[in-house]
C-alpha cells in the first residue's frame, strides 16, 4: 500500500461574486478531482486547534499527524532546520521577510506593505539583500554580534537571536496595505532594524534595476514567526511508515529535517505559480514505485500566494495546475502499476481572495482508496464537502492515522 498526501496550500477559500458565488476551487476546472470525488470519502476538517493562529506551520504540522499544541515552538524555527542552522536552545529563530512597502511617506511608521514577497523575489537576487544587510548591520554598533541573516528561498529568510526571547510579531500577509506603525516589534532591537533596512535596501542598485524592470523593489526587512528550537517525533518510529517530503518552501523541508523524512528537491520548483507540477509528481511517483518508500507528502504552496496577493484568475490557474499536472499523472502511473493506494488531498487553511490572508474555516478533504470506492460526490470543492454531511469530530492531526488505516 502506497499513501500520498497532496496538499494545495491555501487552496480552499470563500464564494466569490466575481465567480458567481462559487469558490476559486469551485470554479476552477478539476477533471481528475472531479472523477475521484465521485468514488472519494469527502468531508470538512479544521487542521488548526481554536486557540492557535491558522498559520501554514501550525496547519501542516496538523495535516502531517503532529499535535501542534505539542510540537509547535513557532515557524522560523521549522526553516532553521531546513536550512541547516543548528539552533542552540537558549537561541530564537525569527522570520525575516524581504517585503515591498510604500515609499511616498516621510515616516518609516506611515508606510504600508504593498507585498509581502516583493513579488516572490527570486533567491538569487535575496541573497544579494541580504549580504548588504549583513553587511552593514556588523559595522552598526546599535546591533550587537548576536544577530545573525540566513538567506532562505524566495522572499523567506532568518534571522537567529542568541540569547533572545519569543515576542508576538506581526505576520506581514495579515497586514497587507495598512499602516505599519501599530504592527512593528516592541522589542528596540527589531525595530530599529526594520527601520534601518528601509535605510539600506530602498536605493539599493539592485532595487533601483528592479524598478527599471518594472519590479517591485525589496526595500524592507520585516521580522515574525519568532520560536525556539523544535523536537518532532521521528515520523517513521510514529507510524511505521517511510515517506518523501517533496517541497520548494523551507518551513516544509524543516518540517521534513525534525521529522526524518526525505526531503526531494525538484529542479526548476519554487514557491510560486510557474513551478515544476510535473517534477514534483515524477518525484513523488519515482520514490513510491522505485525507491521503497511508503509515503509522499505532495505540497504546493501556489494557490496560497496567489490568495495572498489577491490574484483570482491565478489561484485558478494554481488549483488546475495540481488537477490536471500532478494528479492526474499520479493517479494514472499508479493503476497503471497495479499498486493498491490511498490518497488524502486537501488544503492546509483557506487563504481567501477577499482577505487575502488565512483564515480559521474548515477546509475540504477528499480521501480515496484505489481498492474501495465509495460513494462520493460531484465534485471536489466547499459545498459538496460541507453538503457530505462528514465532518471530522476528531483534532485535525488525527487525519493522517484515518489516511494510513488499511
Amino acid at each position: 500500500m502506497k499513501y500520498i498526501v497532496m496538499l494545495g496550500d491555501g487552496m480552499a477559500g470563500e464564494p466569490l461574486e466575481e465567480l458567481g458565488g462559487r469558490t476559486t476551487l469551485e470554479a476552477a476546472v478539476t477533471p481528475e478531482m472531479d472523477r475521484l470525488a465521485a468514488v472519494s470519502e469527502i468531508g470538512t476538517v479544521c487542521m488548526v486547534p481554536e486557540e492557535m493562529a491558522p498559520g501554514s506551520d501550525t496547519a501542516n504540522l496538523s495535516v502531517m499527524g503532529y499535535d501542534p499544541r505539542k510540537y509547535y515552538t513557532g515557524r522560523s524555527p521549522l526553516e532553521a532546520l531546513s536550512i541547516g542552522v543548528e539552533l542552540q536552545p537558549e537561541d530564537v529563530a525569527v522570520r525575516c521577510n524581504l517585503v515591498t512597502l510604500s515609499e511616498e511617506e516621510t515616516n518609516y511608521e506611515d508606510r504600508r506593505i504593498l507585498d509581502h514577497s516583493s513579488e516572490e523575489i527570486s533567491t538569487e537576487d535575496a541573497a544579494i539583500l541580504l549580504d548588504a544587510l549583513k553587511a552593514a548591520f556588523h559595522e552598526d554598533a546599535a546591533v550587537n554580534d548576536t544577530y545573525h541573516f540566513y538567506v532562505g528561498t524566495s522572499y523567506r529568510h532568518l534571522l537567529v537571536i542568541n540569547g533572545g526571547t519569543v515576542q508576538e510579531l506581526t505576520p506581514p500577509h495579515d497586514i497587507l496595505t495598512r499602516r505599519i506603525g501599530e504592527y512593528l516589534p516592541q522589542d528596540p532591537i527589531l525595530q530599529y532594524m526594520m527601520k534601518q533596512s528601509y535605510e539600506i535596501l530602498e536605493q539599493h542598485p539592485l532595487n533601483q534595476e528592479r524598478r527599471r524592470r518594472g519590479l517591485r523593489p525589496a526595500n524592507s526587512a520585516w521580522f515574525w514567526g519568532a520560536g525556539t528550537k523544535p523536537e518532532l517525533m521521528n515520523f517513521e518510529e510514529k507510524t511505521g511508515k517511510k515517506g518523501v517530503m517533496i517541497s520548494a518552501v523551507d518551513l516544509l523541508k524543516g518540517i521534513a529535517v525534525g521529522a526524518g523524512i526525505t526531503q526531494i528537491a525538484v529542479e526548476g520548483a519554487n514557491g510560486g505559480l510557474h513551478t515544476n507540477y510535473e517534477g514534483k509528481a515524477q518525484a513523488a511517483l519515482d520514490a513510491l514505485l522505485k525507491e521503497g518508500y511508503d509515503f509522499a507528502y505532495i505540497h504546493v504552496e501556489a494557490p496560497d500566494e496567489m490568495g495572498h496577493q489577491g490574484r483570482t484568475a491565478d489561484k485558478i490557474r494554481a488549483i488546475e495546475s495540481i488537477d490536471q499536472r500532478i494528479l492526474a499523472y499520479l493517479t494514472k502511473t499508479l493503476d497503471k502499476s497495479g499498486e493498491d493506494y490511498r490518497i488524502l488531498i486537501l488544503s492546509d487553511h483557506p487563504t481567501p481572495i477577499r482577505v487575502r490572508t488565512h483564515t480559521k474555516d474548515p477546509v475540504p478533504y477528499m480521501l480515496y482508496d484505489s481498492r474501495r470506492p465509495v460513494q462520493g460526490a460531484e465534485g471536489y470543492y466547499e459545498k459538496t464537502a460541507s453538503e457530505s454531511g462528514r465532518q471530522w469530530k476528531k483534532e485535525g492531526y488525527c487525519l493522517l492515522e484515518h489516511l494510513l488505516e488499511n
